[in-house]
């Protein structure tokens, strides 16, 4: 049973009217696996005894994807089309604009289901269909959150100070919201099809005809879909899990690699937990298992409940603490001895070998250790005119490269290197009381002679 703090209604008509299908317009959970809102979609056709409709959306200018990220999200896209045909789904995929391509399913649908997104385009995209069909179309529409294990408001009702403040609280309501069992089976297998089915079998055709940035290419090790996350996670923990202590470490790679198939929906943190609670290795290395969940649940919804909360998480004005505008404001005219512009950091042409390979590893790969992620962004703000400047700047490449950028982790994570979620340090040039980072750190902690083997070699 799918827990009530899931659903929404967000559209009720009280109408006795039925429609001919149910609609599940898919969007941020793409797949059909530990989907909470597609298994409410199907549970809800066969009490009203009608067929479903799985429908996505490809906005041909989804704002600042590129290549990288739109292949990465038809190659979940195809496996998911494989997936539906094999259950016996009917799924259907368009492109264009989503307020007209949403507009042929209105005459006749009877309930919308939508997954939850919760970043500012996303919520925008919601937002159209709302107002398309309030006072015009007889039709309900229901929200089911399928990205989080807890849904925000039901672990916190305000914006969290810090992970310490909400950790107690996932570890007391996390079993409790472990509410997936298995996909239902659809009742009325009737097709209506609105939309002509869309050929992913030639993906880089598709892309093609997009108008994006063709300039940030794939990456051979990071394909999309729920197959390939399973061989990145296997692998974790079969073969990592036992070192997850190490994982800051670039060199040594020990990453399971999970934000990237999470950032498009393309794997469940229900998923990944239950694998974990069903691995040999969960209780005989219960401190790297307890890490490891730390950063899946616990950072990842102090993340959520950030972007939640914060109405304008992505503006530098209102990202961050009080204590730490004072403390940048105050150093903001301290004199730099190094100022790069966006291309001397983008295509690494600074002094700093480590950053220029870390930005290196990015551009190519779409990859970065989250230590020395925030290794790179310090020295973003060292190296820039203003920290404002700088905030841009890395917001900018986050989202560029990263394959898993655009996302609230990422958000959340770049606001922490400007004081969120963190407390204030000793005072000292540039960066006030935020937290610094130096070279020396990653020299003394870490083996990076072979870190700048292996991104020479990329």
């Amino acid at each position: 049973m799918i827990h009530n703090d899931r659903v929404k209604q967000i559209l009720e008509h009280n109408t006795k009217n039925k429609g001919k299908f149910i609609l599940y317009w898919m969007q941020q959970s793409m797949r059909i696996q530990y989907n909470h809102a597609l298994n409410y979609a199907i549970e809800l056709a066969n009490k009203k005894r009608l067929p479903l409709i799985v429908w996505f959306n490809i906005l041909p200018n989804y704002p600042e994807a590129n290549l990288r990220h739109y292949t990465f999200m038809l190659e979940g896209l195809k496996e998911i089309q494989e997936d539906c045909c094999k259950e016996n789904i009917h799924f259907e995929l368009s492109i264009g604009k989503l307020t007209d391509n949403i507009k042929p399913y209105l005459e006749d649908v009877d309930t919308i289901i939508m997954d939850r997104g919760y970043l500012k385009p996303q919520r925008h995209m919601r937002n159209e269909v709302y107002k398309i069909i309030k006072d015009t179309y007889v039709i309900d529409i229901i929200q089911v959150e399928s990205d989080l294990i807890i849904p925000v408001e039901a672990l916190y009702p305000k914006a969290a100070y810090g992970a310490y403040v909400i950790r107690s609280k996932v570890m007391e309501k996390l079993h409790q919201y472990m509410d997936y069992k298995e996909l239902s089976r659809l009742d009325n297998l009737s097709k209506i099809q609105i939309h002509e089915p869309l050929n992913l079998s030639n993906i880089a055709d598709i892309v093609n005809k997009l108008p994006i940035d063709i300039s940030v290419k794939p990456y051979h090790k990071f394909k999309g879909g729920r197959k390939e996350a399973y061989k990145h996670l296997e692998y974790f923990f079969n073969q990592l899990l036992k070192d997850y202590d190490k994982r800051s470490d670039p060199a040594l790679h020990i990453q399971p690699y999970m934000s990237m198939y999470l950032q498009f929906g393309q794997v469940s943190d229900q998923e990944i937990l239950r694998m974990l609670y069903d691995h040999p290795y969960y209780k005989l290395y219960p401190e790297m298992s307890e890490g490891f969940i730390e950063q899946l649940v616990v950072r990842r919804s102090l993340a959520y409940n950030f972007v939640t909360y914060i109405k304008d998480y992505d503006r530098f004005e209102y990202m961050t603490e009080a204590w730490a505008y004072e403390t940048m404001h105050e150093h903001d005219k301290d004199i730099r001895n190094h100022i790069y512009s966006l291309d001397e950091i983008e295509f690494s042409k600074t002094h700093d070998i480590y950053f220029n390979a870390a930005m290196k590893e990015a551009r190519i790969t779409g990859f970065m250790a989250n230590y020395l992620r925030m290794y790179w962004a310090k020295k973003i703000m060292e190296w820039s005119g203003s920290m404002k400047d700088a905030y841009q700047i890395i917001v900018h490449l986050n989202n560029k490269y990263f394959i898993d950028g655009r996302n609230p982790n990422s958000y959340g994570n770049i606001a922490w290197n400007f004081g969120k979620h963190d407390r204030a340090w000793q005072e000292r040039a540039i960066f006030g009381k935020l937290r610094y980072m130096n070279e020396q750190g990653l020299i003394r902690k870490f083996d990076m002679k072979s870190y700048l083997e292996y991104v020479n070699k990329l």
